[in-house]
């Protein structure tokens, strides 16, 4: 396995760059894989009506994951689990890994059923402005996906297991095999079965790209289980709250829930306006963060992700201490994301058309793409930064004020993103680059008799 060589290794031995180091190789593994994945889509589906659907279906699961997978057990359970391993309680310890792991089971198993159930109400909810075929293959992939969450939430509860005993690599690099599914679907079918068939035979590949996410998730899961079983020897699953670590995580949940919870708000609200918009415009987003994601999840993540045992282990009396580690991580970040952010504004085109721009993916779907990924890239270096705060507020047992700084940033998101979006409703991508089409200033989307009128009609995007 990937670990073998950390596991004779005392854990407080590995320094933090080193476990940094971990962190990053794998999440690069992952990224290059997902960015590999994003091409494949990019070529065989394009940045149309069947990508605007499996978007708006994938983040239900992606949400639920986000709510209760990494995030959340790394403000909750990671802080108490390795406490009790750092003062020697390796059994309590074991009984709580399988006390949260039973009750993360549970619940994504009611909320699966839900969604699977009442697929059609949800999608009407994230997807607002969807109609006719776009809304049916959502709710069709939506019944699809949803059973995959218990999966996704396992994998990251795999994640904080192997974290907690400082063996970084593998839960990093297990999304990898995510990706590789989902790959292999979309090459073997849209080579075959669904070769050139148009905007048809795109959703029935869609279909397919479904069930290969799913079948990623049961692998991403299963190659994390072997080690974390060697770690936590007589693992039992089992739904109780009485002990007190497992009081102690639950109280830490609901904040944490909380503040990610409104997070989450704003990815569904970003789904929500572009359901409005011409087709195309969720695809857009969904590429855009694809590579906005990538140097937070290389550099902000990876950083964070190591830092966050230390810190918990050392408790929040030595502030100085955490003030040092804090420095070092915020200069290593800056380091690398500046100048990424500056790239993606820069020559952002080029990045775009050398990664996705070939087969149903042409040139107004780079230029679309590029303007919502420089939009990000302002961004880029705060986002990066909060990750390592968070960690360090987790890390002390403060789960409070993250949730307070999520509404304030969730409500400033909606205000602007709502305004530009009417703004730049206006701007037509045509052949030629850039074009006004209405009066500015803008207080109600662009009619959709102007969005289709002409035989050529531009790619228009809410880019906002």
């Amino acid at each position: 396995m990937p670990d073998e060589a950390e596991e004779t290794a005392d854990p407080a031995a590995g320094s933090t760059g080193r476990n940094s180091t971990l962190v990053a190789a794998g999440i690069l593994l992952s990224r290059v894989s997902g960015l590999l994945r994003e091409s494949a889509v990019a070529a065989f589906l394009g940045n149309g009506l069947a990508v605007d659907a499996f978007t708006a279906a994938l983040r239900i699961p992606n949400t639920l994951q986000n709510l209760l997978g990494e995030g959340v057990l790394s403000a909750s359970f990671i802080p108490v689990y390795s406490r009790l391993l750092a003062e020697g309680r390796r059994e309590e310890a074991g009984r709580l890994a399988g006390a949260v792991a039973g009750l993360l089971a549970l619940l994504t198993g009611v909320l699966a059923v839900a969604g699977v159930v009442f697929a059609g109400p949800i999608t009407r909810v994230i997807a607002f402005g969807y109609s006719g075929e776009r809304l049916e293959l959502t709710v069709r992939l939506v019944r699809i996906l949803t059973p995959g969450i218990g999966l996704l939430v396992l994998s990251a509860w795999c994640l904080g297991v192997l974290n907690s005993h400082r063996r970084f690599f593998l839960a990093y690099v297990a999304p990898v095999l995510w990706n590789v599914a989902q790959i292999a679907v979309l090459v073997t079918l849209g080579l075959t079965a669904y070769r050139g068939g148009g905007e048809a035979a795109r959703s029935s590949l869609a279909v397919g790209l479904a069930w290969g996410t799913v079948a990623g998730g049961l692998l991403q899961f299963g190659v994390q289980v072997p080690s974390v079983l060697r770690l936590v020897p007589g693992l039992r699953l089992r739904a109780e709250t009485r002990s007190a670590p497992v009081r102690r995580v639950l109280g830490a949940f609901g904040p944490v829930v909380g503040a990610r919870g409104v997070v989450q708000l704003s990815a569904y609200f970003d789904i929500f306006l572009a359901s409005f918009l011409v087709i195309g415009a969720p695809a857009a987003l969904r590429y855009s963060q694809v590579l906005y994601l990538l140097p937070i999840s290389l550099f902000g993540m990876s950083i964070a992700a190591a830092e966050l045992p230390e810190l918990s282990s050392a408790g929040p009396a030595d502030r100085r201490a955490l003030a040092r580690r804090l420095d070092g991580g915020l200069a290593r970040i800056a380091f690398f994301v500046l100048p990424t952010a500056v790239a993606y504004v820069v020559v952002g085109d080029l990045v775009v058309a050398a990664l996705f721009q070939r087969g149903a993916f042409g040139p107004a779907a780079t230029m679309q793409v590029w303007i919502v990924l420089a939009g990000y890239a302002v961004g880029l270096p705060a986002s990066g930064a909060s990750r390592l705060y968070q960690s360090a507020l987790y890390g002390t047992g403060d789960a409070r004020t993250p949730s307070r700084v999520a509404v304030v940033r969730v409500a400033v998101a909606a205000a602007v993103g709502v305004l530009l979006m009417l703004q730049l409703d206006r701007v037509g991508v045509t052949a030629g680059g850039l074009a006004q089409l209405g009066d500015l200033p803008a207080l109600r989307p662009l009619p959709q008799a102007v969005r289709t009128a002409g035989a050529d009609p531009p790619r228009l995007g809410a880019l906002g």
